[in-house]
């Protein structure tokens, strides 16, 4: 049974900086496109980054040039590093894992950004 399980999250103030961890469990191998999704309350769940199984990498528009997505492969970890964090970017973060034409999601992670 694939279990992902994301930590990392917590609450800075404007202009600080997160990182975010996610491992999946109960894959078998480990080079499988891995990314994360956010969600704040009232809105819906939007694309954060992701990355493929060649390491290609694709950003949603509020995380171009603050944010960077990497992994492990051998630990089948992904991270996220959030820099420059901002009010807007108060969500839940969610990882997923694409594997065989199925999505797998992460219970979340909240991220929450105030002075």
């Amino acid at each position: 049974q694939v279990q992902l399980v994301e930590s990392g999250g917590g609450w800075v103030q404007p202009g600080g900086s997160l990182r975010l961890s996610c491992v999946a469990s109960g894959v078998y191998f480990s080079n499988y496109e891995m990314g994360w999704y956010r969600q704040a309350p009232g809105k819906q769940r939007e694309l954060v980054a992701t990355i493929s199984r060649g390491n290609k990498t694709n950003y949603g528009d509020s995380a171009k040039g603050r944010f960077a997505i990497s992994r492990e492969i051998t630990k089948t970890t992904v991270y996220l590093d959030m820099n420059s964090l901002q009010p807007a970017d108060t969500a839940v973060y969610y990882c997923l894992l694409h594997m065989f034409n199925t999505d797998y999601w992460g219970q979340g992670t909240q991220v929450t950004i105030s002075s």
